[in-house]
Protein backbone atom coordinates (compact mmCIF):
# COMPACT_ATOMS: atom_id res chain seq x y z
CA UNK A 1 0.00 0.00 0.00
CA UNK A 2 1.42 3.18 -1.33
CA UNK A 3 1.14 5.94 2.00
CA UNK A 4 0.73 9.44 0.77
CA UNK A 5 -1.06 10.88 3.63
CA UNK A 6 -0.44 9.41 7.10
CA UNK A 7 -2.77 10.07 10.61
CA UNK A 8 -0.85 9.59 13.77
CA UNK A 9 -3.00 9.37 17.35
CA UNK A 10 -0.66 9.96 20.23
CA UNK A 11 -2.19 8.95 23.88
CA UNK A 12 -1.93 10.74 27.61
CA UNK A 13 0.14 7.69 28.84
CA UNK A 14 3.00 7.83 25.48
CA UNK A 15 3.47 11.48 26.05
CA UNK A 16 3.35 12.27 30.22
CA UNK A 17 4.95 11.04 33.00
CA UNK A 18 3.04 8.84 35.91
CA UNK A 19 2.98 12.92 37.27
CA UNK A 20 1.18 14.42 34.33
CA UNK A 21 4.43 16.18 33.37
CA UNK A 22 5.13 15.96 29.92
CA UNK A 23 7.54 13.35 29.31
CA UNK A 24 9.88 15.55 27.08
CA UNK A 25 11.96 12.43 25.65
CA UNK A 26 9.06 10.80 24.59
CA UNK A 27 7.77 13.62 22.96
CA UNK A 28 10.94 14.60 21.55
CA UNK A 29 11.34 11.29 20.07
CA UNK A 30 7.85 11.15 17.92
CA UNK A 31 8.61 14.62 16.83
CA UNK A 32 11.95 13.80 15.71
CA UNK A 33 10.02 10.80 13.60
CA UNK A 34 6.99 12.41 11.95
CA UNK A 35 9.07 15.27 10.79
CA UNK A 36 11.61 13.12 8.76
CA UNK A 37 8.12 11.55 7.59
CA UNK A 38 7.24 14.74 6.73
CA UNK A 39 10.52 15.59 5.38
CA UNK A 40 10.33 12.55 2.94
CA UNK A 41 7.26 13.90 0.80
CA UNK A 42 4.62 12.51 3.24
CA UNK A 43 1.33 14.54 4.21
CA UNK A 44 1.44 13.58 7.69
CA UNK A 45 -1.60 15.04 10.82
CA UNK A 46 -0.71 14.89 14.51
CA UNK A 47 -4.01 14.21 16.53
CA UNK A 48 -3.09 14.66 20.05
CA UNK A 49 -4.26 13.90 23.92
CA UNK A 50 -2.79 14.72 26.91
CA UNK A 51 -4.03 18.38 27.49
CA UNK A 52 -5.90 17.38 30.99
CA UNK A 53 -3.34 15.74 32.47
CA UNK A 54 -0.47 18.48 31.50
CA UNK A 55 -2.91 20.78 32.80
CA UNK A 56 -3.47 19.40 36.08
CA UNK A 57 0.31 18.84 36.43
CA UNK A 58 0.68 22.62 35.72
CA UNK A 59 -1.87 24.23 38.25
CA UNK A 60 -0.70 22.39 41.15
CA UNK A 61 -3.10 20.31 41.25
CA UNK A 62 -2.58 17.06 43.48
CA UNK A 63 -5.07 15.05 41.24
CA UNK A 64 -7.15 14.96 38.01
CA UNK A 65 -10.33 17.28 38.89
CA UNK A 66 -13.59 15.74 38.76
CA UNK A 67 -15.51 18.77 38.42
CA UNK A 68 -16.41 19.66 34.67
CA UNK A 69 -15.56 23.12 34.74
CA UNK A 70 -11.97 22.58 36.70
CA UNK A 71 -11.25 19.96 34.49
CA UNK A 72 -11.86 22.69 31.08
CA UNK A 73 -9.39 24.80 32.97
CA UNK A 74 -6.98 22.18 32.84
CA UNK A 75 -7.14 21.62 29.49
CA UNK A 76 -6.76 25.18 28.33
CA UNK A 77 -3.63 25.53 30.46
CA UNK A 78 -2.47 22.53 29.30
CA UNK A 79 -3.11 23.05 25.66
CA UNK A 80 -1.31 26.12 25.50
CA UNK A 81 1.61 24.67 27.25
CA UNK A 82 1.88 21.18 24.83
CA UNK A 83 1.09 23.63 21.37
CA UNK A 84 4.46 25.51 22.65
CA UNK A 85 6.52 22.33 22.80
CA UNK A 86 5.09 20.77 19.70
CA UNK A 87 5.98 24.37 18.28
CA UNK A 88 9.35 24.32 19.50
CA UNK A 89 10.35 20.58 18.70
CA UNK A 90 8.80 20.52 15.33
CA UNK A 91 10.67 24.16 14.30
CA UNK A 92 13.87 22.35 15.42
CA UNK A 93 13.49 19.69 13.09
CA UNK A 94 12.77 22.45 10.51
CA UNK A 95 9.09 21.64 9.87
CA UNK A 96 6.30 23.97 10.96
CA UNK A 97 2.98 22.67 12.73
CA UNK A 98 -0.42 24.33 13.03
CA UNK A 99 -3.23 24.18 15.85
CA UNK A 100 -6.64 22.39 15.16
CA UNK A 101 -9.04 22.35 17.80
CA UNK A 102 -12.52 20.06 17.07
CA UNK A 103 -15.54 19.97 18.88
CA UNK A 104 -18.24 16.94 17.45
CA UNK A 105 -20.58 19.96 16.08
CA UNK A 106 -17.01 20.82 13.62
CA UNK A 107 -17.05 17.02 12.18
CA UNK A 108 -20.84 16.59 12.17
CA UNK A 109 -21.86 19.18 10.57
CA UNK A 110 -21.35 19.20 6.49
CA UNK A 111 -21.21 22.46 6.01
CA UNK A 112 -18.22 22.93 8.79
CA UNK A 113 -16.78 19.69 7.76
CA UNK A 114 -16.32 21.25 4.26
CA UNK A 115 -14.32 24.11 5.43
CA UNK A 116 -12.32 22.36 8.11
CA UNK A 117 -11.35 19.62 5.08
CA UNK A 118 -10.15 22.59 3.32
CA UNK A 119 -8.09 24.08 5.96
CA UNK A 120 -6.53 20.41 6.17
CA UNK A 121 -5.99 20.09 2.66
CA UNK A 122 -4.24 23.84 2.22
CA UNK A 123 -1.81 23.09 5.57
CA UNK A 124 -0.94 19.95 4.11
CA UNK A 125 -0.38 21.37 0.80
CA UNK A 126 2.08 23.74 2.20
CA UNK A 127 3.85 20.89 4.00
CA UNK A 128 2.78 22.26 7.40
CA UNK A 129 1.86 19.72 9.92
CA UNK A 130 -1.89 20.08 11.45
CA UNK A 131 -1.78 19.09 15.34
CA UNK A 132 -5.37 18.09 16.29
CA UNK A 133 -7.00 17.77 19.61
CA UNK A 134 -10.69 18.02 20.75
CA UNK A 135 -11.35 21.51 22.13
CA UNK A 136 -12.07 20.19 25.41
CA UNK A 137 -12.75 23.87 27.05
CA UNK A 138 -15.70 24.60 25.38
CA UNK A 139 -17.02 20.90 24.34
CA UNK A 140 -17.71 18.03 27.03
CA UNK A 141 -18.17 15.24 24.70
CA UNK A 142 -14.83 14.14 26.05
CA UNK A 143 -14.50 14.85 29.73
CA UNK A 144 -18.30 14.29 30.74
CA UNK A 145 -20.20 11.58 31.26
CA UNK A 146 -23.57 11.36 29.47
CA UNK A 147 -25.49 10.03 26.64
CA UNK A 148 -24.68 12.53 23.82
CA UNK A 149 -20.92 12.07 23.13
CA UNK A 150 -20.22 13.26 19.46
CA UNK A 151 -16.58 12.37 19.47
CA UNK A 152 -15.99 11.44 23.09
CA UNK A 153 -12.61 10.07 22.67
CA UNK A 154 -9.44 11.05 20.70
CA UNK A 155 -9.17 7.39 18.97
CA UNK A 156 -12.67 8.29 17.63
CA UNK A 157 -11.67 11.90 16.73
CA UNK A 158 -8.25 10.30 14.93
CA UNK A 159 -10.61 8.43 13.04
CA UNK A 160 -12.78 10.97 12.01
CA UNK A 161 -9.97 13.18 11.01
CA UNK A 162 -8.94 10.57 8.88
CA UNK A 163 -11.91 9.68 7.16
CA UNK A 164 -12.72 13.29 6.53
CA UNK A 165 -9.03 14.10 4.90
CA UNK A 166 -8.99 10.77 3.31
CA UNK A 167 -5.67 9.49 4.79
CA UNK A 168 -4.19 6.61 3.47
CA UNK A 169 -3.11 5.13 7.44
CA UNK A 170 -4.12 5.97 11.08
CA UNK A 171 -1.91 5.07 13.79
CA UNK A 172 -2.92 5.12 16.86
CA UNK A 173 0.41 4.84 19.58
CA UNK A 174 -1.27 3.28 22.60
CA UNK A 175 0.51 1.44 25.92
CA UNK A 176 -0.04 -1.65 24.28
CA UNK A 177 1.13 -3.72 21.18
CA UNK A 178 -2.00 -4.36 19.41
CA UNK A 179 -5.30 -6.01 19.85
CA UNK A 180 -4.60 -9.48 21.83
CA UNK A 181 -6.94 -12.44 22.20
CA UNK A 182 -6.83 -12.03 25.90
CA UNK A 183 -5.08 -9.94 28.78
CA UNK A 184 -1.71 -10.40 28.31
CA UNK A 185 -0.41 -9.33 31.50
CA UNK A 186 -2.75 -12.13 32.90
CA UNK A 187 -2.97 -14.71 30.06
CA UNK A 188 0.17 -16.17 29.14
CA UNK A 189 -1.94 -17.99 26.07
CA UNK A 190 -3.01 -13.95 25.10
CA UNK A 191 -1.79 -14.03 21.12
CA UNK A 192 -1.13 -10.69 19.06
CA UNK A 193 -3.55 -10.58 16.21
CA UNK A 194 -1.54 -9.12 13.01
CA UNK A 195 -4.40 -8.84 10.70
CA UNK A 196 -7.52 -7.71 11.03
CA UNK A 197 -9.94 -7.65 7.90
CA UNK A 198 -13.53 -7.54 9.40
CA UNK A 199 -14.93 -6.53 13.02
CA UNK A 200 -16.33 -9.73 13.49
CA UNK A 201 -18.50 -10.04 16.32
CA UNK A 202 -15.81 -12.42 17.93
CA UNK A 203 -13.45 -9.08 17.38
CA UNK A 204 -15.92 -6.93 18.85
CA UNK A 205 -16.06 -9.01 21.93
CA UNK A 206 -12.28 -8.80 22.54
CA UNK A 207 -13.09 -5.13 23.86
CA UNK A 208 -15.19 -6.29 26.62
CA UNK A 209 -17.08 -3.76 29.03
CA UNK A 210 -17.18 -0.87 30.83
CA UNK A 211 -14.87 -1.32 33.91
CA UNK A 212 -12.42 -4.51 32.16
CA UNK A 213 -9.00 -3.97 30.52
CA UNK A 214 -10.14 -3.49 27.35
CA UNK A 215 -13.33 -1.32 28.30
CA UNK A 216 -14.43 1.96 27.78
CA UNK A 217 -11.86 4.46 27.10
CA UNK A 218 -9.80 1.54 26.16
CA UNK A 219 -9.44 -0.91 23.24
CA UNK A 220 -13.25 -0.57 23.10
CA UNK A 221 -12.74 2.71 22.01
CA UNK A 222 -9.94 1.55 19.48
CA UNK A 223 -12.23 -0.96 17.66
CA UNK A 224 -15.10 2.00 17.50
CA UNK A 225 -12.04 4.02 15.74
CA UNK A 226 -11.14 0.91 13.67
CA UNK A 227 -14.53 0.74 12.27
CA UNK A 228 -14.72 4.25 11.32
CA UNK A 229 -11.33 4.12 9.40
CA UNK A 230 -12.21 0.58 7.72
CA UNK A 231 -15.08 2.33 6.32
CA UNK A 232 -13.40 4.81 5.15
CA UNK A 233 -11.13 3.12 3.09
CA UNK A 234 -8.52 3.96 5.74
CA UNK A 235 -5.77 1.13 7.12
CA UNK A 236 -5.81 1.43 11.04
CA UNK A 237 -2.69 0.65 12.71
CA UNK A 238 -2.68 -0.25 17.08
CA UNK A 239 0.68 -0.32 18.48
CA UNK A 240 2.97 0.64 21.57
CA UNK A 241 3.52 4.12 21.89
CA UNK A 242 7.08 3.89 23.47
CA UNK A 243 8.83 2.91 20.39
CA UNK A 244 7.80 5.73 17.54
CA UNK A 245 10.35 4.44 14.98
CA UNK A 246 8.32 1.54 14.59
CA UNK A 247 5.99 4.01 12.51
CA UNK A 248 8.96 3.88 9.53
CA UNK A 249 8.13 0.22 9.75
CA UNK A 250 4.05 0.52 9.62
CA UNK A 251 4.41 3.23 6.87
CA UNK A 252 6.56 0.59 4.81
CA UNK A 253 3.87 -2.14 5.57
CA UNK A 254 5.73 -4.83 7.74
CA UNK A 255 4.16 -6.03 10.48
CA UNK A 256 3.86 -4.21 13.66
CA UNK A 257 1.03 -4.04 16.29
CA UNK A 258 -2.39 -5.04 14.73
CA UNK A 259 -3.46 -3.60 11.36
CA UNK A 260 -7.05 -3.56 10.57
CA UNK A 261 -6.96 -3.30 6.87
CA UNK A 262 -9.54 -1.01 5.06
CA UNK A 263 -12.27 -1.22 2.15
CA UNK A 264 -10.54 -0.58 -0.75
CA UNK A 265 -11.66 2.84 -2.36
CA UNK A 266 -12.46 2.74 -6.05
CA UNK A 267 -10.17 3.88 -8.27
CA UNK A 268 -11.54 7.45 -9.78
Amino acid sequence: MNIHRLVVKVGTSTLTHPSGALDLRAMDWLIRVLADLSGRGLEVILVTSGAIAVGTARMGLPARPQALAIKQAAAAVGQGRMMHLYDKLFAEYNRTMAQILLTGEDVGDARRAEHLLGTFQALLGLGIIPVVNENDSVSAAEIETGEHKVLGDNDTLSAMVAALCRADLLILLSDIDGLFSADPRTDSTARLLPVVEELSPEILRMAGGAGSWRGTGGMATKLSAAKIAMEAGCDMVITNGARPEDIYQIVEGKPVGTRFVGKRRESV
